[in-house]
């Protein structure tokens, strides 16, 4: 049976976290707000629902 390489599984996550880092930089530099829906978590705003942001507050 073959060892597990944990250098190389360490090495991909670094990847993926530096990949993450600089895909968020670059949302930042275009000046758009970090999407919820990333983490798979929808929220509802006042675009998506239609209403004025006077409005839906009360």
């Amino acid at each position: 049976m073959a060892t597990p390489n944990y250098s190389y599984e360490k090495r991909q996550k670094e990847l993926a976290k530096k990949r993450k880092k600089e895909e968020k930089l670059k949302r930042k530099a275009e000046g758009k707000p970090d999407d919820a829906s990333d983490d798979g978590l929808e929220t509802p705003n006042d675009a998506q629902t239609g209403l004025p942001p006077a409005e839906s507050a009360s």
